[in-house]
């Protein structure tokens, strides 16, 4: 199978530039199922009911999120109802919204997306090692398997690959914004890449208007982070799974 994973979309203007490009490049590179990382749909970041679907609606097949989960208010409820969002596993169970884990049915064989969030750097929450360990004991039923692993340190993101190495398909990191080139095909035949990068603005700092980023590290004061517009990217990496094994074949990133 082909399997497209697609970094963190920005805004709006994300969002546009993913409709745009995501159904053309499905069709020429006969991809079966997309994963996308959406914590940052919306504009202002977050994610919302209606950015989740218009994400849906260009060609996303499962939405997976991150630190950014519970920033809009109105997105709780929606991560009840819709099976397509998840949102890091990791969170506590009982008193979070949502789920971590998605089954999607290709008819033939099933498909698991696992959600968890890295702890360096981040929010202090449960281990992402043991959690992933858990998460695979919910997925024995599916032979193909991918982690979004939304997480700030290259470190966390490499050891974590090679623990799930062998385990699951592909792991893919999210969170940076900078797509690395480190693309490839674990020992025990997991795909993995350390950052997918983003969707959205390319003259930009991570999505944001690089004049008010300059400000913020230059002044050392809060500012109100806008989205820049102009020429966009959709930062990807495309997997080749065999199905029945579950072991990648290929890994090839892209900046569409």
């Amino acid at each position: 199978m082909k399997l497209l994973c697609i970094g963190d979309v920005v805004g709006d203007v994300g969002c546009r530039h993913l409709a745009k490009t995501l159904p053309r490049f499905r069709r020429e590179h006969g991809v079966d199922m997309v994963v996308c990382n959406g914590e940052n749909s919306a504009e202002g970041n977050g994610i919302t009911p209606d950015s989740a679907n218009f994400l849906l609606d260009c060609g996303v097949d499962i939405i997976t999120t991150g630190n950014h989960s519970f920033r809009r208010r109105e997105s709780y409820g929606f991560y009840d109802e819709c099976e397509q969002l998840i949102r890091p596993a990791n969170y506590p169970e009982g008193t979070t919204p949502g789920r971590g884990i998605a089954v999607f049915d290709m008819l033939r064989y099933r498909v698991g997306v696992v959600n968890i969030m890295g702890t360096m750097y981040l929010e202090p929450l449960a281990n992402p090692f043991l959690c992933l360990d858990e998460c695979l004991k919910k997925l024995e039923n599916c032979s193909v398997i991918v982690v979004d692993f939304h997480a700030e340190a290259t470190a966390e993101k490499r050891a974590f690959g090679f623990y799930a190495d062998g385990r699951v398909s592909a792991v893919v990191g999210t969170h940076t914004h900078v797509q690395t080139s480190d693309e490839c095909i674990l020992p025990k035949g997991t795909g993995y890449i350390t950052d997918l990068g983003m969707t959205g603005p390319v003259n930009s700092v991570l999505g944001v208007k690089s004049e008010i980023a300059v400000e913020k590290f230059r002044n050392m004061m809060p500012v109100r982070f806008d989205t820049a517009d102009g020429e966009c990217k959709m930062g990807c990496c495309l997997f080749d799974i065999d199905e029945k094994t579950g072991r990648a074949r290929s890994a090839q990133r892209f900046n569409v």
